[in-house]
């Protein structure tokens, strides 16, 4: 009896560990949520409550009617899936290289692609914002698409080369005896075994660029360029905080991350396994 309860201390510790770490990590989020379905009248009222006293979607509505939110979400969502489509592509191409063919130098290519991880940001932000200010490309969408491929190409790269190394060589080798070409090879036999692979880095390569705020500050200032990050800023007001707008913002642009997650998790799990290991 002794020894069964020794056995199980550590079991229960650990679950009371996980269930206060888990509490504290989605408290932020319920009260967000619970913010959002507040009137203003008792979100100001200073009275601490876990649930609406007045149930109301009118924050939700104002939203979307009294806001460029709207906007900020499109923006946003161009700028990610435009950013994670080119980032995916490169990652693709240059990891099949990297993986496949040896050349000279390419041991000093992996290690400066390593060192571009090591550099602050602030390091790049006044080269950029120069080279952008003479391409004309200021408060426009296509400087935080190019920004944002560039800042995750390295380690999207890196990640997919580590895939292609866990394929066997012999597979490709089959299937050019069976007749497939290069191109057939890699779209019919290397690239559904790359799935959880491919998932992994468009997920990663999506939420970099949806959740970044210091780029989207920095390049863009008008309304019909902002998003949602930079936008959700535009509810703290001068002499007042619109909470519950901004909580409903905030909810809604969770919706793209979530459901991606959501669908993806699998191959995003195994992806990041198998990509962490090199074979």
């Amino acid at each position: 009896m002794v020894s069964y309860v020794r056995n199980a201390t550590p079991t229960v510790s650990r679950v009371i560990a996980l269930t206060l770490f888990l509490i504290g990590a989605l408290f932020p989020f319920y009260w967000m949520l619970v913010t959002s379905l507040k009137d203003r009248q008792e979100i100001y009222s200073g009275k601490l409550t876990l649930w609406p006293q007045n149930l109301t979607f009118s924050n939700y509505i104002d939203t979307f009617q009294n806001s460029n939110f709207p906007q900020y979400f499109m923006n946003s969502f161009i700028v990610s899936i435009s950013s994670s489509i080119l980032v995916l592509f490169v990652s693709i191409l240059g990891g099949y290289s990297m993986a496949r063919y040896s050349f000279r130098g390419k041991k000093l290519f992996l290690i400066s692609f390593l060192a571009t991880q090591m550099i602050p940001v602030m390091v790049i932000l006044v080269p950029l914002f120069i080279s952008f200010s003479h391409l004309h490309l200021l408060n426009k969408l296509p400087s935080l698409i190019i920004t944002y491929t560039a800042m995750n190409i390295p380690f999207c790269l890196l990640t997919m080369s580590s895939f292609f190394q866990r394929i066997p060589v012999s597979l490709e080798e089959a299937a050019l005896i069976d007749g497939c070409n290069k191109f057939q090879t890699m779209t019919k036999i290397i690239l559904p075994i790359m799935r959880p692979g491919i998932v992994a880095t468009l997920v990663f390569a999506f939420t970099g660029a949806w959740n970044d705020l210091f780029f989207g500050v920095m390049f863009t200032n008008s309304e019909s360029t902002k998003t949602v990050p930079v936008g959700l800023s535009s509810f703290v007001q001068k002499f007042d905080i619109n909470w519950g707008q901004m909580s409903a913002a905030g909810i809604l642009s969770l919706i793209p991350v979530v459901i991606m997650f959501a669908f993806a998790q699998k191959y995003i799990v195994s992806g990041l396994t198998e990509g962490a290991v090199k074979g």
